[in-house]
């Protein structure tokens, strides 16, 4: 019995020290691969975010266009009755039933483009006279960043006959276009455009007659 050998059942220094460096290694895979796909999932949770944002935005826009309204106000000079809708290639001033606040009245709306920076918003409460004034007082928001915007105006000439223009003022036609087409155009030219096609329903005043659109050069 005195002649028998133990067996040694432990584990050698070497066999140590390759399996702490073994989950070392496996550690510091795992710790990679945990860091490269949360980094991906903020990516893409920020890609989501400004996409919901800027589809929010865009439907407000869509909302607010459906929601023009023939916003009539007096001329001090003339003490004629007029109507506030000024739309051009790259710019369009409105007063909307809707307000991104929900707040009751009505709201001025003017959106613009300034070249290598964006669309730019202007909202003002509409009163019963011009809003103009007020735009010109009110600080601009970048709607949507390094983006162009352009806008067509959509009439029916007396044949019945729809054509599509890109200048619009109201205060001499003393109407509101049929509809409004908005194309927003990336810098990039990665992303596809956004469209708006925005019906206006409430394009004449119950007063105020509009005035003849084929002897207008528009």
């Amino acid at each position: 019995m005195f002649g028998e050998k133990k067996n040694n059942t432990g584990f050698t220094l070497i066999e140590v020290i390759l399996a702490l460096g073994l989950t070392s290694l496996l550690l510091g895979l795992l710790s990679t691969s945990v860091f490269i796909v949360t980094e991906d999932w903020n990516r893409n949770s920020l890609a989501l975010d400004e996409s919901l944002d800027e589809a929010m935005t865009v439907l407000q826009v869509d909302r607010a266009l459906h929601g023009a309204f023939p916003h009539s106000f007096t001329n001090e000079e003339t003490l004629s009755r007029q109507i506030f809708f000024t739309g051009e290639k790259e710019y369009l001033a409105w007063v909307s039933t809707m307000s991104p606040q929900r707040s009751s009245g009505l709201t001025g709306w003017q959106l613009y483009s300034i070249p290598d920076e964006g669309v730019y918003l202007r909202l003002v409460p509409a009163y019963s006279d011009n809003p103009s004034s007020r735009f010109e007082g009110s600080t601009p928001t970048l709607l949507f960043p390094n983006y162009d915007i352009e806008f067509s105006y959509l009439y029916e000439e007396l044949e019945e006959t729809k054509v599509w223009t890109q200048e619009w003022e109201a205060q001499e036609l003393l109407s509101l276009p049929l509809a409004v087409y908005v194309r927003l155009t990336p810098y990039d030219n990665v992303a596809a455009p956004t469209e708006i096609l925005a019906r206006i329903r409430n394009n004449e005043h119950r007063s105020i007659r509009p005035n003849d659109l084929e002897q207008l050069d528009l």
